[in-house]
């Protein structure tokens, strides 16, 4: 090898350790990696290196300008509730970690058999996000293992990843037949079934459990806010177990106000009525998340008779000052919405709660309210005397439950628009993101500030690296080194293939260890003399099997940076997974395609 795969190699190894080190941002660390390589290509003029336009060109791929459009598909789907439609079965029965694995895993898992992996791990991160706090676990336990059940689904079919569909149109490309759409299953199935079974089984030691500093429990103020069960809306008829009111995070039931009366120490079994008042008590995000649950909506509909549409509107934080002109006034009598053009939500009065229903709350000095309410409105109070601090709530977009199914039916369109079609995932990515805009299931700008840049960042440098070791020749080394070992023998070559795919993939991403690989193992089998087909599939099943770096899929970039991972957990959770998967596709190949 020349100084450009040693130091191609080099940088590779560097960034890993920065990584898992945490010495700097990730996507700093990324940017800071390839500009080397970028250096020395300019001052060396090598071709073996990446230069300034391959890097360009690398955040222009279109895998990573999928990922930021699916980024803001996710946002529609998330602000009209049509996420927690399509998945509210599986907020309501979990109640462990390993039932919120258990009920997760499998269909996301099954999903990602027929539809492209990315979109399924983008649509289902925020349901992550809830059922970890139902759960009362981090969501460092649910995304990783999200994403290796994207993965693992992902390599029973030749649509599950486009992986599979690269390899498929390699061995047309040599005159061979094409493989069956469940070609891949003979391997991919128990290979999915048992890597379920470890995950679950071992998440729970080889997973952290990290969690922020400050909990959202740990805020002292304590919301008061009410909600009515809407008329023939989901939770009518539903006990507050089975509604799921039982286990908010930081919230409680205080008392259901019903026909005059007041049931107190609700009991889970309690079922609730149409028009029923549910008062409850809780922190600040646990209040935003209840906005979220589908049939309930504030008393009086009062957010609905705002002037400003609900994609205009969000949730804000006022604090009253002792100049406000509703001192001493219930809620009610000041006329709240009259006068300042916004909906009281919820009130907080240090770490009590409040009685009595929130329109007969008087106001006092230092109240925060919780409202909802146009832009106009915090710009206008923001240098008013009335409130001591208005502030935007971080998270507090108004939900359009009306727009939930239009939501789905978009994502819908656009899975199938990208599985049934010639159009690619990312041509249908952006139908779906122009259409999730135009229908106003989301704006333009919550489509821009849904994007995680820094999940960009990472992939586009990560691309670039990827190029230098492929061009520099290091991938190729590496693989033909492990190839020279097996000596001639038919079972050792497949074995190094595999494992040499295995290790391209972790470094250079699956579709670049697929293209890399599949020669070499073509040109292998011919050499051997035997059927290229048990290679062919090891090739396909390897470059999936990418759980000991966040580099080689996608899907693990993408949860990387939101469950606040280490390389180091990569390695002690996937590494095991590889091996296993190793010696699962050695013990199947060969006896479903004998050499």
């Amino acid at each position: 090898m020349g100084w450009e795969a040693w130091l191609s190699i080099a940088t590779a190894a560097a960034l890993l350790l920065s990584l898992s080190m945490r010495i700097a941002a990730t996507d700093l660390l990324a940017v800071a990696c390839v500009g080397v390589l970028m250096l020395a290509q300019a001052v060396s003029g090598t071709a073996l290196l990446p230069s300034s336009g391959d890097v360009a060109a690398g955040f222009g791929n279109e895998g990573l300008i999928t990922v930021g459009l699916l980024f803001a598909v996710v946002a529609g789907l998330e602000l009209t509730g049509g996420t927690e439609l399509a998945t509210g079965w599986l907020l309501k029965r979990a109640r462990s970690l390993a039932g919120a694995q258990l009920v997760l895993l499998g269909p996301v898992a099954l999903l990602s058999g027929f539809l492209n992996n990315t979109p399924v791990v983008a649509a289902m991160l925020p349901v992550v996000n809830d059922l970890a706090k139902r759960v009362g676990a981090s969501p460092s336990q649910l995304l990783l293992p999200l994403s290796y059940a994207a993965i693992l689904g992902g390599m029973c079919t030749l649509i599950g990843t486009s992986t599979n569909l690269l390899i498929q149109g390699l061995v047309i490309n040599q005159g061979a037949p094409p493989l069956s759409f469940f070609a891949p299953a003979a391997v991919g199935v128990p290979a999915a079934v048992f890597g379920l079974i470890y995950i679950m089984a071992a998440s729970r030691w080889l997973l952290p459990n990290r969690k922020p500093a400050v909990s959202a429990k740990d805020d002292p103020r304590q919301y008061t806010v009410e909600m009515v069960v809407t008329p023939g809306g989901a939770l009518v008829g539903q006990t507050i177990e089975s509604a799921g009111m039982r286990h908010l995070p930081g919230l409680y039931l205080a008392e259901i106000e019903r026909d005059g009366y007041q049931v107190t120490a609700v009991g889970p079994r309690e079922r609730l009525f149409a028009g029923d008042t549910l008062v409850l008590v809780g922190v600040l995000e646990s209040v935003v998340d209840l906005q979220k649950i589908r049939g309930l909506s504030p008393p009086d509909d009062q957010a609905r008779k705002l002037d400003a549409p609900a994609w205009n509107r969000r949730l804000v934080e006022a604090v009253v000052s002792s100049r406000c002109s509703l001192l001493g006034k219930t809620i009610r009598e000041g006329r709240f919405r009259t006068n300042y053009g916004a909906a009281v939500i919820a009130v907080a009065r240090g770490d009590r709660r409040l009685p009595g229903k929130l329109g007969d709350v008087r106001l006092e000095v230092g109240d925060v309210l919780l409202l909802e309410a146009s832009p106009m409105f915090v710009e206008q109070r923001a240098q008013s005397h009335e409130f001591f601090l208005v502030s935007d709530v971080p998270g507090g977009a108004v939900r359009r439950p009306e727009r939930a199914w239009l939501a789905l039916l978009i994502m819908v369109l656009m899975v199938l628009a990208a599985t049934l079609t010639p159009l690619s995932i990312m041509t249908a990515a952006l139908t779906a993101c122009v259409a999730m805009i135009a229908f106003r299931c989301c704006t333009s700008e919550e489509a821009r500030q849904s994007v995680d840049w820094s999940v960009l960042i990472v992939i586009g440098a990560a691309l670039g690296i990827g190029r230098a070791l492929d061009r520099s020749g290091a991938a190729a080394s590496i693989a033909d080194g492990l190839l020279s070992l097996a000596g001639g023998n038919a079972l050792l070559s497949l074995a190094a293939i595999y494992i040499a795919t295995m290790l391209c993939t972790e470094l250079i991403t699956n579709n670049a260890a697929a293209v890399l690989m599949f020669s070499i193992a073509w040109e292998a089998a011919t050499g051997l003399g035997v059927d290229p087909m048990p290679f062919v599939i090891a090739v396909m099943i390897a470059a999936s099997a990418s759980f000991s770096t966040p580099f080689g899929y996608q899907t693990n970039l993408m949860v990387y940076g939101l469950g606040g991972y280490r390389i180091t957990d990569y390695l002690r959770f996937g590494l095991p997974l590889n091996l296993f998967l190793f010696l699962i596709a050695m013990l199947i190949i060969p006896r479903v395609w004998p050499f």
